[in-house]
């Protein structure tokens, strides 16, 4: 155990020293990883701080329900327990009916047509154009309120909940408020889905850089990596400082990269603050937590071992033989 051990540390020894005799050209590479793996961070950051302020945004939502012009005061009344099933059926939503004491419970009001009227006369500018009707053009209406919403993608399935009220009797109309949750979601995973090619085409990016980088340490080691393989040296002995000359690459791009959005998100703030002053927030972008940080450097680490990996088994032994 104690001679396996040892053989690992001399390997990563000799990475280290390695390294260290090509400061420039070794940090050069880095740099050039490193802005491969910032860019998808710095929008990974953006993200992560803009999903919990869409949830935010996400408040009680509203269903509209208007009852034909025709309905009597008596159906309009009489639909209320029909609407408060529909409402306690709409379990994948915890939507329930209202109770004492909780707020995120459902809540269905009648509104009158005659209350509607009222609060529209209110409204600056529509007094004198009702003044010319002679009957209420305003129906019935009942207004359902329902809890907040966990994520933004909970709103599309709104839909189902309104599609079983429409099938109620009497209804006419029945309008949602949760067209732009619907559309806040489906944008969210766009910019998710983006990411996600965009990371992925990097990541080949970072591979190829490590490829190219351990290629041209075989070639300028190959007197010595002869050398090693007269004396017994086996190959697994011979690659295996490649190995951890790339992953050490890798991890230390990902590091250079955290520096790097770390830095930029100081200008950005700036810019985000001034913006988000105007709606009275103080809105600002915050680097990722520790965990994030250390898997990045641990997915740094393994795309420069993979870049090594296949690098070591395409040049270096066609170089030996």
């Amino acid at each position: 155990m104690i001679r396996w051990l040892g053989q690992y540390w001399h390997a990563l020894l000799q990475a280290l020293r390695h390294s260290a005799s090509t400061p420039f050209s070794f940090l050069l590479n880095a740099l050039v990883i490193s802005v491969a793996f910032a860019l998808p961070l710095l929008g990974v950051t953006a993200l992560d701080n803009v999903r919990p302020l869409s949830t935010r945004l996400i408040t009680a939502p509203e269903v509209s329900l208007f009852l034909s012009m025709s309905a009597s005061r008596e159906e309009a009344l009489a639909l209320q327990p029909e609407i408060l099933k529909v409402v306690q059926g709409a379990t994948r939503h915890s939507v329930q009916p209202a109770s004492q004491g909780d707020e995120r419970a459902a809540t269905v009001t009648f509104k009158p047509r005659e209350v509607a009227l009222a609060e529209l006369k209110q409204h600056g500018g529509m007094v004198d154009a009702l003044s010319i009707l002679n009957d209420n053009p305003l129906p019935d209406a009942y207004v359902i309120t329902l809890p907040p919403f966990d994520s933004a993608s909970a709103g599309a399935d709104i839909d189902d909940f309104a599609k079983q009220l429409r099938g109620l009797r009497r209804v006419d109309h029945v309008q949602v408020d949760s067209v732009w949750v619907q559309r806040l979601a489906a944008l969210t995973h766009l910019l998710e889905l983006g990411l996600l090619l965009l990371g992925t085409m990097l990541a080949m990016v970072v591979v190829t850089v490590v490829f190219n980088t351990i290629r041209l340490q075989v070639v300028t080691q190959r007197e010595e990596i002869a050398v090693s393989q007269l004396v017994g040296a086996t190959s697994g002995y011979i690659a295996r400082p490649f190995y951890y000359a790339g992953a050490l690459l890798g991890g230390v791009a990902a590091a250079i990269a955290l520096v790097l959005v770390f830095a930029l998100l100081y200008p950005i703030n700036l810019a985000v603050g001034g913006f988000a002053k105007l709606y009275a927030s103080q809105f600002a972008l915050v680097p990722l937590g520790p965990t994030a940080m250390i898997l990045l450097l641990l997915l740094g680490a393994l795309l420069g071992f993979i870049g090594a990996l296949l690098s070591v088994s395409r040049h270096l032994r066609s170089n030996l033989s």
